[in-house]
């Protein structure tokens, strides 16, 4: 079973500490339905540096978004005094806050240690139950591939995601007992890599960056509460732009699916 799953509307969130004190934003009306896009997100805030303005359009559009939050980030400070298992508790009630300012349909904790994730059968069922039960059009990790270096959970939680998207998510007979449970195999249509090194695909955010510096505010164990957050994104916004036809963007790799048999059940 999941090891923890929590909806952003099921917590009071404290919304008005993540947004600077004279900068009021206007949230807009979210409307979601379906779920278009489900999220796995190696750490709390991962996503919303990332792609916060894209996930705050979707919501905006009626799309359902889910985040899949892999760790619990307990190691993410460099205060001795500090605990694990509080910073677990604050940077969940962190992502819960952003959570519902960009207006997400749910947010799912594994919780796994920071720094222990590894490629295992039962975290690759764990993002399989995730897809086969919410079924969304797409499937969304972060990128892991850093020149010279990289976060270990990074490249784990990339890999297994891709993994779970293809074959497993899609197969019959893996995991048999989550078929007994009534959980179907799922085709997932495409596959966003956010933050790539390789960007093939762009979206534009200008009228939701400030949507997404207040959900990032949110994080303020990470970022603190100060404007050099607000103005990394803006300016990470404009060069994700460049070359477009509006002036802030955010780049992805994107891959479309064609699935063939075994996993089709006929020919369109």
């Amino acid at each position: 079973m999941p090891r923890g799953k929590h909806s952003p509307y099921s917590a009071v969130s404290p919304v008005y500490g993540c947004i600077a004190p004279g900068n009021a934003i206007e949230l807009l009306p979210v409307m979601t339905e379906a779920t278009h896009a489900l999220i796995v997100t190696p750490h709390p805030d991962d996503v919303e540096s990332r792609m916060g303005g894209t996930v705050a359009r979707w919501t905006h559009e009626g799309k359902g978004v889910v985040y899949v939050v892999c760790t619990s980030g307990d190691k993410g400070t460099s205060d001795p005094d500090m605990k694990p298992q509080e910073l677990a508790r604050i940077r969940e009630q962190e992502q819960l806050a952003a959570a519902e300012i960009l207006g997400l349909k749910e947010v799912i904790f594994l919780r796994y240690p920071d720094q222990g994730l590894e490629d295992t059968p039962e975290f690759r069922k764990e993002l399989v139950r995730s897809i086969r039960t919410y079924r969304p059009d797409i499937v969304v990790a972060v990128d892991s591939y850093g020149r010279y270096r990289d976060h270990r959970d990074h490249r784990i939680a990339m890999r297994v995601t891709l993994d779970a998207v293809f074959p497993y998510a899609a197969t019959t007979h893996a995991y048999p007992d989550l078929l007994e449970q009534g959980l179907q195999p799922h085709m997932v249509k495409e596959v966003l890599i956010c933050g790539p090194q390789e960007p093939n695909y762009y979206l534009d955010i200008t009228d939701t960056i400030d949507i997404k510096i207040a959900a990032l505010r949110c994080h303020k164990s990470q970022v603190g509460d100060g404007p050099r957050a607000a103005e990394w994104m803006q300016q990470w916004a404009k060069r994700s732009a460049e070359g477009q036809d509006y002036e802030l963007g955010e780049a992805f790799h994107r891959e479309e699916i064609t699935w063939y048999r075994p996993f089709q059940t006929s020919w369109l």
